[in-house]
């Protein structure tokens, strides 16, 4: 299903990238796009496999956290500290990530722990390879990237003998998914280029409130209360970096 949806994502990045006219990638832009892609495919394969075999209450939260400190990190040590009022919605956000991506997760079994510290690292390094692209180039390092996360995810299906085959009935899905991915990968390079890695690393973090409120509305699972505070606070992070921003 991952392989699907990075095939999916490569073609609709490629098109975007011819009909928007741009220049092919120099070569510093392919050796970050396929730096990021090496990194994508590791964490995402990471994630679900930690998800898979551990405890998603701990997985989950663990890993949204390192993937949005590190490049973070890395855009206030290039970049400098941002106002007072934007580091305060980055420190709401961080705490937001934490309580949305709680799951009631009281079996036992293995945590995770270091698939989870493997997926927010290279998860991590994405965003911050994203980060040295070209301003104006967007689409054309995508594909590249996108390329490159197809081929690792293959090598691992091939490699573990996994199945690949996914039902007919799954790929509008699947498209679906893979469209969607390549647009959230394709705001935050625009983010990136418009604004500070730091900003644009610390909101595109706050996906799981999203998921949280699709759950309740369209799937009509309970928002609990740790979820709610979650949101409330990813709600004030966000006033604060747009006030401080501005």
């Amino acid at each position: 299903m991952v392989l699907a949806s990075q095939l999916v994502g490569t073609l609709v990045a490629l098109v975007l990238a011819l009909v928007r006219g741009e220049t092919a990638p120099s070569a510093t832009d392919i050796g970050w796009s396929v730096a990021g892609g090496l990194a994508g495919g590791i964490g995402i394969s990471a994630l679900y496999q930690g998800l898979a075999v551990g405890r998603m209450g701990i997985v989950a939260p663990i890993t949204g956290v390192i993937a949005a400190l590190i490049p973070v990190a890395a855009g206030i040590a290039l970049e400098g500290l941002p106002a007072p009022l934007v580091l305060l919605g980055i420190g709401l956000a961080f705490v937001a990530v934490v309580l949305v991506s709680r799951v009631t997760d009281e079996g036992g079994g293995p945590s995770g722990v270091g698939l989870a510290l493997v997926a927010g690292v290279a998860i991590g390094a994405l965003g911050v390879a994203i980060a040295q692209l070209s301003d104006g180039r967007v689409f054309g390092p995508l594909t590249v990237l996108r390329a490159t996360e197809a081929v690792l995810i293959g090598a691992i299906v091939v490699v573990g003998r996994r199945a690949w085959r996914p039902d007919r009935g799954l790929w509008p899905a699947l498209a679906g998914v893979g469209i969607m991915d390549m647009a959230g990968n394709g705001a935050f390079i625009l983010a990136v280029q418009a604004g500070s890695l730091a900003v644009a690393a610390v909101l595109s973090s706050l996906y799981p409130v999203t998921t949280v409120v699709l759950a309740t509305i369209v799937l009509r699972e309970r928002v609990t209360r740790s979820h709610a505070v979650g949101i409330a606070l990813a709600v004030a992070a966000i006033v604060c970096i747009a006030a401080g921003s501005s």
